[in-house]
């Protein structure tokens, strides 16, 4: 019996890592011909692209996307400074948008009157937009 077991363990060993380089040969890379043990090439920076009235969602409950620069924000568990023009007190005197009634509530449905810890840092969700190519093909088509 453990002689099978060696002899399967050996045999899935070999036969992943034996079809490793031929997986590896087949797959496009965003990387290009650019070789693993090659250094990186620098890329450009992208302009963020703000709008004017935010951005059209693709579908029904994707986060809004950030119509503004945000480099100068700060969220850290100190602060969040998202919340000086989108907090229920600030968003009508900034004209923005109200952080959503979803962020007040808790996993077990409770509501409460400060954002909740898994909605707090903004930009796990919501992103800022860049005026960039795609990397890959897409025929993504929204709502």
């Amino acid at each position: 019996m453990r002689k099978i077991l060696i002899a399967t363990v050996a045999g899935l060993f070999i036969g992943l890592f034996g079809l490793a380089p031929a997986i590896a040969d087949s797959a496009p890379s965003l990387r290009g011909t650019l070789a693993l043990n090659d250094g990186a090439k620098k890329f450009d920076k992208k302009r963020v692209v703000t709008k004017e009235g935010g951005f059209k969602r693709s579908w029904k409950l994707q986060p809004p996307s950030i119509p503004h620069k945000i480099s100068k924000e700060r969220i850290n568990l100190d602060e969040n400074s998202c919340m000086r023009c989108h907090s229920a007190e600030n968003f009508k005197k900034e004209k923005a948008k109200k952080i959503g009634d979803s962020h007040f509530v808790d996993a077990m449905g409770k509501k409460s009157d400060k954002v909740n810890g898994r909605r707090y840092f903004c930009t796990l969700c919501h992103t800022t937009q860049v005026d960039a190519s795609p990397l890959v093909e897409n025929t993504f088509a929204g709502q």
